[in-house]
């Protein structure tokens, strides 16, 4: 069985209509690309990345544990894209740097120091653990 087996095909066609407003919102393109990353990973995961975080930034600045897993969540989807196609390393170490900030921002300190070391592997063109 495939994902898309586990997938409405509904879902999936009122996740491609909400990429077709004019001006969806960051929260209607989170939405759509989660279930569209299920689907199509390769075109999706670098979308739903950049899309996290923009919605971190417009709707969550002033709640950070939010916006803490918001951005684990970017780093998750670009995770996952980086051990499916190779040369999208830049793709993890940006939604890193982002995790980073906000890390730092909240004072998690030992989360801080893993998140950096992973950055300097992916940086020197080392595999992260």
């Amino acid at each position: 069985m495939t994902h898309t087996a586990h997938i409405s095909h509904d879902a999936i066609l009122r996740a491609r209509v909400a990429l077709y407003h004019v001006h969806p919102t960051a929260q209607e393109q989170v939405a759509a690309y989660r279930v569209l990353a299920r689907v199509s990973p390769l075109a999706y995961l670098p979308l739903l990345a950049h899309a996290l975080s923009i919605y971190v930034m417009h709707e969550f600045a002033d709640r950070p544990e939010i916006a803490l897993a918001l951005r684990a969540e970017a780093v998750d989807a670009a995770r996952r894209m980086n051990s499916l196609e190779a040369g999208r390393e830049q793709l993890l170490i940006d939604t890193l740097k982002t995790y980073r900030r906000q890390l730092k921002y909240m004072g998690r300190q030992e989360e801080l120091s893993a998140v950096e070391e992973e950055i300097t592997l992916l940086e020197s063109g080392q595999r992260a653990p």
